[in-house]
């Protein structure tokens, strides 16, 4: 039977009836607590999470003039960011071009991975930060050509990590950079691996990155969890704060299988349709906005009609789930005349492409959020 109203459970106070990015007490984590107080009030927070891997020890509190000295301390010459758009990569942006200002070059590449509109929207938002020296650079056809073939998800990863530096290494000899100024935060490299933990997936800005780089790498959030980086943004004033989290190798990892134009192209509709109907009934009171909420192109060929017409096409599975920090997540009981619309407005949309779609259901773990 369908349902048009669900009852959520709150992850944070632990009742019912609203998601915990709804709830009105503070965010809590298990662990251990220690600050150092002064006459300006409290300075540092110092959490050791329990239920993170390895007991991750790192800084958290409101952002001070300390954390732009270091910044000023560590970067003494020209250092490019990559300005993705996501709440990461603009946070860092933010703090660094505060931190050393003209010696900042921002640089945006445009992958052809990326959802619809957001070139537009990214370059308008760090417009809006008050970024000056920003390059946009038109790079699908490097991407496209260098994965060409390519299947097998790390793979995948590891090609676009390193296409990613060597266009930044080209900008670099255009201005003459010697750092690289990443967003990094901490489940990227705990996801990498490296040392005694297992690879679950590498990163773009972790795993991917050359051996023969030749920039040095500077990571101001790389012990920030996702909802510390949100606070932050919060904190600045950034309008990202409450963006869903999207990840660097873009639509990318969205595409299972072989990464052409056209495949793309289906992802990033589908993604925008998603985007469209979950947001729109969030509005509308019929359910809460996930954490995250996406569509991924699978690789899965089956038999549908569309009119009279046998169709061949792919499947679209739908993903939203609920998470604080992207560590862990639950899946999103999304009413099902919401997932009815979607499936609709998909198969109507990409007609002939996809003609079956499908709802995730899996928590993580065992799965990860995105597929890929």
């Amino acid at each position: 039977m369908n349902s048009t109203k669900i009852i959520n459970h709150c992850n944070n106070c632990g009742k019912q009836g609203h998601s915990f990015h709804n709830c009105k007490l503070p965010i809590t984590s298990y662990g251990i607590i220690l600050f150092t107080s002064s006459s300006q009030g409290l300075k540092f927070l110092m959490i050791r999470r329990k239920d993170s891997f390895g007991y991750i020890d790192f800084i958290r509190g409101k952002y001070s003039p300390f954390n732009v000295e270091q910044l000023q301390n560590t970067i003494d010459d020209v250092a490019i960011i990559a300005c993705s758009g996501g709440v990461d990569s603009t946070v860092a942006a933010v703090i660094a071009n505060q931190a050393v200002g003209d010696l900042l070059h921002c640089v945006y590449v445009d992958t052809g991975f990326m959802r619809k509109g957001e070139t537009e929207q990214i370059e308008a938002l760090l417009a809006e930060q008050g970024i000056k020296n920003l390059v946009t650079v038109k790079a699908a056809d490097r991407y496209f050509e260098a994965l060409k073939g390519i299947t097998e998800p790390e793979q995948k990863r590891k090609v676009i990590g390193e296409l990613f530096i060597r266009i930044f290494e080209d900008e670099q000899k255009k201005c003459g950079a010697k750092y690289l100024v990443q967003g990094t935060i901490a489940p990227d490299w705990i996801e990498s691996g490296g040392g005694v933990r297992d690879t679950i997936k590498s990163h773009h800005n972790v795993g991917g990155l050359p051996e023969d780089m030749t920039l040095e790498v500077v990571e101001p959030l790389r012990d920030l969890y996702k909802d510390e980086v949100r606070e932050l943004a919060r904190f600045l004033e950034i309008n990202v704060a409450e963006r869903q989290p999207f990840p660097g190798p873009g639509l990318a990892v969205r595409t299972l299988g072989d990464l052409t134009p056209e495949r793309v192209a289906v992802v990033r509709e589908s993604c925008a349709i998603v985007e469209e109907e979950f947001e729109k009934a969030a509005a509308e009171g019929i359910m809460d906005i996930p954490w995250q909420y996406f569509a991924a192109l699978l690789p899965v060929r089956s038999v549908g009609v569309h009119g009279d017409v046998r169709a061949y096409g792919e499947t679209i599975v739908v993903r939203a789930v609920q998470s604080m920090d992207g560590m862990s997540a639950r899946y999103s009981e999304i009413p099902h005349s919401v997932l009815q619309k979607i499936s609709t407005r998909i198969t109507n949309t990409v007609k002939g492409a996809v003609n079956r779609v499908v709802y995730d259901i899996t928590h993580k773990p065992p799965g990860t959020i995105e597929w890929e």
